[in-house]
């Protein structure tokens, strides 16, 4: 199986898994979806694949279901809730980079088999991380405002897609701007930051085209 059918499996897992947590739990799952989101994320990025002709890192499609759930929020619960979900995710992504950053001074015993493979993981480049957590918070912030901008334009249900779509793919963008900057210009040839750029940005916005459907699923759920 390729990697290409197997992203593609993979994308409609991740969402499918998102209107599970939706409408099993409402509101509540997606507070805790976009928490896990964001932390696995942040892991997966650490592999890189080859798709479509692109090297590109894994992560991005759980991380741009975060931006679905805050989307999904923001339809339903309001502006101000899918504030606080954001500050959420945020609180997680930092609590989980300092918990595993303290972990990681403890000597390890005799016997041990995790200590380097987890120091592989988490013993993260500061740039890095500063790009990770700068990207997140601004981005997402971002995309509560505009998604509210636009629903505010384009009121009606038929305008769902350019509400979600429209307000991701530009939060997105900006995500992928910070994140680069911060974690890799001056660190690369200029002609290789544009292509990690570029690719990334790629990877992002289709998978943001992608999860349209699942944004009108999720719109006919009933939840308060």
């Amino acid at each position: 199986m390729t990697n290409e059918i197997i992203w593609i499996i993979f994308a409609i897992v991740n969402f499918s898994m998102l209107l599970l947590f939706y409408r099993l739990f409402g509101k509540i799952g997606l507070y805790v979806w976009i928490g896990m989101a964001t932390i696995i994320a942040n892991i997966q990025v650490l592999k890189t694949v080859e798709l479509f002709g692109l090297t590109a890192t894994l992560g991005n499609i759980l991380y741009g279901t975060a931006y679905l759930a805050t989307d999904i929020i923001n339809e339903k619960h309001g502006k101000d809730e899918a504030k606080k979900a954001v500050w959420m995710g945020f609180a997680t992504l930092l609590a989980m980079t300092i918990f595993m950053q303290i972990a990681l001074t403890f000597q390890p015993g005799a016997d041990d088999i995790a200590h380097e493979s987890l120091t592989t993981i988490f013993d993260l480049i500061p740039r890095v991380v500063a790009g990770s957590l700068a990207a997140y918070i601004i981005s997402q912030s971002f995309d509560v405002w505009i998604y509210d901008k636009f629903r505010k334009m384009f009121p009606a249900d038929k305008h769902l897609w350019i509400r979600n779509n429209g307000s991701t793919g530009v939060s997105q963008l900006l995500d992928t701007v910070v994140f680069c900057s911060i974690a890799f210009y001056g660190s690369y040839p200029t002609e290789i930051f544009f292509e990690i750029f570029i690719t990334t940005y790629i990877i992002k916005f289709i998978v943001a085209i992608m999860d349209t459907p699942f944004m009108y699923i999720a719109k006919k759920m009933n939840h308060d």
